[in-house]
């Protein structure tokens, strides 16, 4: 299973990023979609799954999503938690930084951003991959348009 993972789009998603994720199995968004326009644009590639990030105002949006695949508890939520609830894997947004790091046994997982990075990281989504008793992680930078 591919899952598209992207976060902090704050009313932008470029052509490239929509290009990039075709073909995905499903599609989280970890919050700051901002325009539930992001959503529907989103929904016709693939199963969208959202947390409401703290610049949402769509409050049909759950905070957080705790459900488990492919024998992995995963927990979804737009600002990392300091205590984790019980999971194996904790995706979220809201630094625009990606990371893959395991804190007391829980791998945290973050895209990035698509349109504001920080800290001098990219423009980035991330591809989830899970399959035979195995989890892929992989950051990917947003392709920019050629002028």
């Amino acid at each position: 299973m591919r899952i598209a993972v992207v976060a902090d789009t704050h009313d932008r998603l470029p052509e490239s990023v929509c290009a990039a994720v075709r073909g995905a199995d499903e599609i989280w968004h970890l919050g700051d979609v901002c325009s539930p326009v992001i959503l529907v644009t989103l929904e016709r590639i693939a199963p969208v799954r959202v947390v409401r990030g703290n610049c949402d105002s769509e409050t049909d949006w759950p905070l957080t999503l705790d459900f488990t695949l492919h024998g992995l508890r995963f927990h979804l939520e737009h600002i990392p938690s300091r205590k984790p609830p019980v999971c194996d894997i904790f995706l979220h947004g809201h630094t625009h930084v990606p990371r893959d790091e395991t804190v007391g046994g829980v791998r945290f997982l973050n895209p990035g951003c698509i349109t504001r990075p920080n800290r001098g990281a990219p423009a980035s989504y991330a591809w989830l991959t899970l399959g035979h008793g195995k989890l892929m992680w992989k950051v990917m930078p947003v392709q920019q348009p050629h002028r």
